[in-house]
C-alpha cells in the first residue's frame, strides 16, 4: 500500500505551492509566506525522492541496469539533456523578448504581423534545434 501512497504524497506536495497563486497571495507578509511555504514543499519533496529508494521501494532490477550502463553511454545522457535544456532556456528568453515587441508592432501597425511573426519563430527555431542536436546525440548511443 505504502508504494501507491508515496508518490500520491509526492504528487501532493508538488502541487501545494500552487495553492497561494490561485489564493492570490502576491503581497506584504503574505507573498514572504507563500515563498517560505514554496521552500518547504520544495525541500518536502526532495526528502521523499531520498526516502523512496533507501525503503527499498525500487526494484533491484533498475540498480543492475543502471551499473551495466558505461560512463560514455551517461555523458551521453546528460550532453542530450543540457543541449534541450539550454536551447530551450534560449528559446524561452528570445520569444519573452520578441513577442510583447511584435505584439506593439502590430497594433500600430498591422502590416507588420509578418516581420514580427519571423522574429519570434527565429527564437523558436532555437528549440527545436536543440532538440534536434539531442536527437542526434542519442542517436549515437
Amino acid at each position: 500500500m505504502s508504494i501507491f501512497l508515496l508518490p500520491l504524497i509526492a504528487v501532493v506536495m508538488i502541487s501545494l505551492p500552487l495553492y497561494p497563486v490561485f489564493r492570490k497571495r502576491v503581497t506584504g507578509k503574505k507573498a514572504k509566506n507563500a515563498i517560505i511555504f514554496n521552500l518547504c514543499a520544495f525541500f518536502g519533496v526532495m526528502l521523499i525522492t531520498m526516502i523512496i529508494p533507501l525503503g527499498g521501494l525500487v526494484g533491484a532490477e533498475g540498480a543492475a541496469q543502471a551499473a551495466s550502463t558505461s560512463s560514455g553511454a551517461g555523458l551521453a545522457y546528460i550532453a542530450a539533456a543540457v543541449a534541450t535544456g539550454l536551447s530551450s532556456l534560449a528559446a524561452g528568453i528570445a520569444v519573452a523578448a520578441a513577442a510583447p515587441a511584435a505584439i506593439g508592432a502590430v497594433s500600430e501597425n498591422d502590416d507588420a504581423f509578418v516581420k514580427s511573426l519571423i522574429f519570434v519563430a527565429l527564437g523558436e527555431g532555437c528549440a527545436i534545434y536543440g532538440l534536434l542536436i539531442s536527437i542526434m546525440i542519442l542517436g549515437k548511443v
